[in-house]
């Protein structure tokens, strides 16, 4: 199998289905589509599949993707469409890359993986390959895939192969990262499949394949990367708010402790978004027995950071004798990380929320987005900043648009400003008659 897979791949006699074309599957499409010629991309928004039929890319600030996009339709590699039931019944591997979101209750939604795999499931035949890439709670593809593909095919294990595969692709590289920025972790229901699945991605990722004991193992991999990344911010983020208590700049210590080889202690902030590091934890968290203590308080910790911050431009206010009811408030930055359009979990949002429940004015600048709906504010350009008179500033997503800020200038328009609050330690630069709060280092006297 192993070899008649990476042969069929590679020659594109094996048609591959790509189920899901958001800002990870579009990416991952189109590297199947160069590496195997013959590849139907799957979504079920008419939008999204008109624009990339057209040769367009509606991932936005992916560099090299539109390019290879447009070259890929143009070649007849890559299409699109609507119907996963069609795109099934063609393919001989089929790749899953759907989103897991939370519910309200904070536990792993799985209806869009249920709906695919059903679809693909009606049109599997024997010796097909079906690759989950999608993010799930460890046991999900042996317990839920695998038992739902058997009974819409009406196939059995061993009829077709089954692994886990999961995406390893930060926003802004996602072409590099597929391509071998990392090794591929692959982990199938049985040893075929993971064979089988690791011949596909030899041939995509130039870094190689993590082969690991079954698919539940993949699983946790990916699971557990989020994880760490969320306790070891909870860490920073705890540290940092001993700052003014110790009155040392934590941040400085942090940098020194981590010139250990054994310290990695990651960087304090104003909270942590995306549509990662919140989500995964409630992946152990709710659908297991075992306890979590110190998953649920990271998340504890970290969700409070928006509310850390806020009370530190109240205090900022208060020492100038100004109260936050009233005051007018700029955000800067409103996506969750740098230069990508991306809003999931942004502190951003609870922090306009929070400042203007407690009645301040406020406004936010973020470079990337056209839309801020989902914030309670007002958006307003950076060449704006000056003329709404703000009482306070708080930068939370340090855009490289917000280096060549003239915070001289910015004072002698705006002299009202009373204290800023950098949460990325970021604004080391600025000099103004203003009391400045970087969260992890305290006030810059």
């Amino acid at each position: 199998m192993i070899e008649e897979t990476s042969e069929g791949f590679r020659s594109g006699d094996e048609p591959v289905a790509v189920y899901g074309l958001g800002k990870m599957g579009l990416p991952l499409a189109a590297v199947f589509a160069e590496t195997s010629g013959t590849v139907t991309g799957v979504d079920v928004d008419p939008a999204v599949v008109e624009t990339v039929s057209s040769g367009g890319c509606h991932v936005k600030r992916e560099p090299g993707l539109a390019e290879l996009v447009s070259e890929l339709v143009d070649d007849g590699a890559l299409e699109a469409t609507t119907e996963p039931r069609d795109a099934a019944a063609s393919a001989s591997i089929h790749v899953v890359i759907v989103p897991t979101p939370i519910t309200d209750e904070n536990e792993p939604d799985l209806a869009m993986l249920d709906a695919v795999v059903a679809d693909v499931g009606r049109g599997l035949e024997p010796d097909d390959l079906v690759l989950i890439e999608c993010t799930v709670p460890p046991l999900t593809t042996e317990r839920r895939v695998l038992p739902a593909l058997e009974e819409a095919s009406g196939l059995s294990r061993g009829d077709f192969g089954l692994a886990f595969c999961p995406e390893r692709t930060s926003s802004g590289r996602a072409l590099e990262d597929i391509r071998g920025a990392y090794p591929k972790v692959v982990g199938g229901v049985d040893d075929a499949s993971t064979d089988a699945a690791a011949a596909v991605y030899e041939e995509l990722n130039s870094a190689g394949v993590y082969t690991v004991s079954d698919a539940t193992t993949a699983e946790a991999v990916k699971v557990f990367e989020g994880l760490y990344r969320d306790v070891n911010i909870a860490l920073a983020n705890e540290l940092a708010r001993c700052t003014d208590e110790l009155g040392i700049d934590v941040r400085e210590a942090i940098e020194i402790a981590n010139t250990q080889p054994f310290c990695d202690i990651h960087a304090p902030g104003p909270g942590v978004g995306g549509h990662c590091i919140p989500y995964y934890p409630y992946f152990l968290i709710e659908p297991f027995e075992s306890p979590t203590p110190l998953l649920e308080t990271a998340r504890e910790v970290n969700d409070a950071m928006p509310s850390f911050t806020v009370d530190k431009v109240r205090e900022g206010l208060r020492a100038d004798g100004k109260s936050i009811s009233g005051a007018t408030v700029v955000i800067l930055g409103l996506t969750y990380r740098p230069g990508v359009e991306e809003i999931r979990a942004s502190p951003s949002i609870p922090i306009s929320e929070a400042l203007t429940e407690a009645g301040a004015e406020v406004y936010g600048v973020d470079p990337v987005l056209d839309s801020v709906e989902e914030f309670a504010l007002e958006q307003v350009s950076l060449e704006e900043v000056a003329a709404v008179g703000a009482d306070a500033v708080v930068l939370v997503t340090p855009h490289e648009e917000f280096d060549g800020i003239d915070w001289d200038d910015l004072h002698r328009k705006s002299n009202e400003i009373s204290v800023v609050i950098d949460g990325r330690q970021t604004l080391s630069d600025v000099d103004g008659e203003w009391r400045q709060y970087t969260i992890g280092s305290g006030y810059d006297e």
